[in-house]
């Protein structure tokens, strides 16, 4: 588990496509200390678990279900990703529940400066729309971000300084592709409310959960 604030940039040192696997080695400081082979790394909001380890960098395994779901594929050597370890039991819970399970990609589609804050405007599938509420959380890049405002086809987040100096997202530009993660606690609310019509593939007519529904589960 994460909690989507970043501990430091790195940089892409390889990205060594072999058939349809993919083996991602990153330079980085602050992320290698205690990490040990087996450990879990979030890069730019993905959950990949460190296969080598070396003094100034490590290395992880992308399978092609990562590959596909976020954008980490489109990665080249010199790129900068945001980097957080698995968060430590007795550590500070500073931003959300990230779990580093990418939902999807969105395009950034406007970027506007509003005094010492700027604003993105990311466009998303509907299906990650769905999961995506006003003042509510959602992971970019790896990143715990509050959304500011959700439109038909794309949602708003209002970011601060401190957060553009700490992560590679005041380097984006108009067009790009960022992993977006939705609020698990809303993934899983989702799936208990329809999850009767989503058994038998029903069409959505409101909440699956009756009185009978909660006897059958038990309650």
């Amino acid at each position: 588990m994460f909690t989507g604030i970043i501990e430091e940039t790195g940089t892409v040192l390889e990205m060594k496509r072999t058939g349809g696997s993919t083996k991602i080695q990153i330079r980085a400081k602050r992320v290698l200390h205690n990490t040990k082979t087996g450990d879990s790394i979030a890069v730019n909001g993905v959950c990949l678990t460190v296969t080598e380890l070396g003094a100034s960098d490590f290395t992880a395994d992308v399978m092609p279900e990562t590959v596909a779901r976020s954008s980490l594929g489109r990665l080249t050597a010199g790129d900068n990703v945001n980097l957080e370890r698995a968060m430590a039991a007795d550590g500070r819970f500073g931003g959300h529940i990230v779990s580093g399970h990418i939902d999807g990609t969105g395009t950034i589609r406007r970027i506007t400066r509003e005094g010492n804050a700027v604003r993105y405007q990311i466009a998303a599938a509907p299906g990650i729309l769905r999961g995506i509420v006003e003042k509510g959380s959602v992971a970019i890049d790896g990143i715990s971000l509050t959304v500011t405002a959700v439109q038909t086809e794309q949602f708003e987040v209002s970011v601060i300084p401190h957060t553009l100096s700490e992560t590679t997202l005041a380097g984006k530009k108009q067009g790009e592709l960022v992993n977006l993660e939705n609020d698990v606690i809303g993934k899983y609310v989702e799936r208990l409310l329809f999850f009767e019509q989503q058994k038998t593939d029903a069409p959505a007519a409101g909440s699956a959960i009756t009185k009978e529904f909660l006897l059958r589960a038990g309650f």
